[in-house]
């Protein structure tokens, strides 16, 4: 008899052997589209497990049906590398009896590698299988119903957890070659309706932007870059989906075309605005950890040249032959940057959970130039401050802050400064830039932090960085 792995949801769930108590996992490839955690919980509840761990690459509004797992008891432990909506703000507030651990995309892959973060079951879903469990993110049938482009951060799953289990709504015909998840780590195959809207992959984080001030935050971050000393030919680099850090590449590109220069790779999660650059021969090689958005799905489905990675070989601090090592310039993003070069990407200013640490401190550790692109002040809200809300990547990584009010420079790179002074550009002390914010709006009442840790954030070396408390 053919040997089919296809089973129902509940004959995987009971094949795997998971008991309660145990660390279930899933990725995070279709964002706010994903429709496997919420399925995959409701069925384990239903079936009667207590107390299991879950062990999410990220999460995100759409999760908010976790909360009343979470309430029943079916799920006691979280570990990711971010939360949003409902879900951050209860777990904000006290919901988990134990705080939810918070590590980088490379911490997360190095965790699982070396078994810290053991994975007794993973559930991933794929946009199209075989029925021996070769899966992967792109379309592969006239009936596909999804896309999400590459499963990097579904791979260390995949290859270290004691039992796999992939969804996909779309089965087809062996082999689905080439493909990211391969049939060998696969115990199960499950057909569902869908594992999610694609059509959601794009949302969030990520943004273009004709907000005056994003377009002058890029024009600098631009500059910064032009002028650094970095940006020769074969450079390398990775952009966050902020609006700045989008439009800081239409500003690259325009540069790049006038001085003939080419980059070698781009990194990380994959937008159209890197595809469009590669399409024009301005990039070598896109290798993709997550597709941003469909057409970087489209993408990788079709070029050879653009490579899906896994979340160790993109960005984990201890294996010798990720992506980052060979990282030359990175643009970040930010909620908060103090005075000694600290950044917040999770904890918002009024103290509640809403982002993610992502490759924040991966990227800004291994590049040779990172660069965090920030306003001085949203709204009424400082980003410039003597003191961060929470620490998620330290100074000692980050070289160079661009404000609308001007750029600050680490002073562990002297030599940064000096090219950008050369270069004309307005480099200012960043306690100045603190002082100027505090001179606008004041000094902000301190925030009501209970006595409850709710949240532990990680390094990507395994250490603790900071603790996150409760809202009361």
């Amino acid at each position: 008899m053919r040997n089919s792995k296809i089973v129902s949801l509940q004959e995987a769930v009971r094949r795997s052997g998971l008991k309660d108590g145990m660390t279930i996992s899933f990725h995070h490839h279709f964002r706010g589209g994903d429709r496997v955690v919420n399925m995959v919980v409701d069925c384990l509840a239903e079936m009667g497990f207590k107390d299991l761990h879950l062990a999410a690459s990220s999460l995100s509004d759409v999760h908010a049906p976790l909360i009343e797992h979470i309430k029943a008891g079916v799920i006691s432990r979280i570990s990711t590398s971010g939360l949003r909506g409902a879900l951050a703000d209860a777990v904000s507030h006290g919901l988990l009896k134990e705080p939810v651990v918070f590590r980088s995309h490379g911490g997360r892959g190095s965790a699982i590698a070396k078994g810290e973060l053991k994975i007794d079951v993973a559930f991933l879903g794929a946009s199209a299988s075989d029925e021996l469990g070769n899966a992967c993110g792109v379309p592969r049938s006239d009936k596909a119903k999804s896309i999400c482009g590459s499963l990097g951060y579904a791979l260390p799953d995949a290859r270290y957890a004691s039992h796999v289990i992939v969804l996909t709504d779309d089965l087809v015909p062996y082999p689905n070659l080439p493909a990211g998840i391969r049939g060998a780590d696969v115990e199960s195959v499950v057909v569902v309706d869908s594992v999610g809207d694609s059509s959601k992959i794009s949302a969030g984080a990520i943004r273009d932007s004709k907000n005056p001030r994003d377009i002058l935050l890029a024009k600098q971050a631009a500059k910064v870059i032009i002028y650094s000393g970095y940006f020769n030919d074969g450079f390398s680099i990775q952009t966050g989906t902020g609006g700045a850090s989008l439009a800081a590449v239409k500003y690259i590109r325009e540069e790049m075309i006038s001085r003939g220069i080419k980059a070698s790779f781009a990194l990380g999660g994959i937008t159209a605005h890197m595809v469009k650059l590669h399409e024009e021969g301005l990039i070598g090689k896109l290798i993709d950890v997550q597709s941003f958005d469909k057409v970087a799905a489209q993408s990788i489905a079709s070029d050879t040249s653009h490579i899906e990675v896994s979340a160790v070989e993109y960005a984990s601090g201890e294996h010798s032959g990720s992506a980052t090592h060979a990282l030359d310039i990175v643009i970040l993003s930010a909620l908060e940057v103090d005075t000694s070069f600290n950044v917040n990407v999770l904890v918002g200013s009024d103290g509640i959970i809403r982002g993610a640490i992502g490759g924040h401190q991966d990227t800004a550790q291994d590049s040779a130039l990172s660069i965090i692109v920030v306003p001085l002040l949203r709204g009424r809200i400082p980003c410039v401050v003597p003191k961060l809300t929470t620490l998620i990547t330290p100074g000692t990584s980050v070289d160079v802050v661009v404000t609308e009010y001007g750029i600050a420079v680490n002073p562990s790179r002297p030599e940064i400064a000096e090219k950008l002074k050369e270069a004309g550009l307005n480099i200012v002390d960043i306690k100045d830039l603190a002082k100027k914010a505090e001179s606008i709006i004041g000094t902000p009442d301190p925030l009501p932090f209970g006595d409850k840790v709710v949240g532990i954030v990680m390094n990507r070396d395994g250490s603790v960085l900071d603790k996150i408390y409760n809202i009361r």
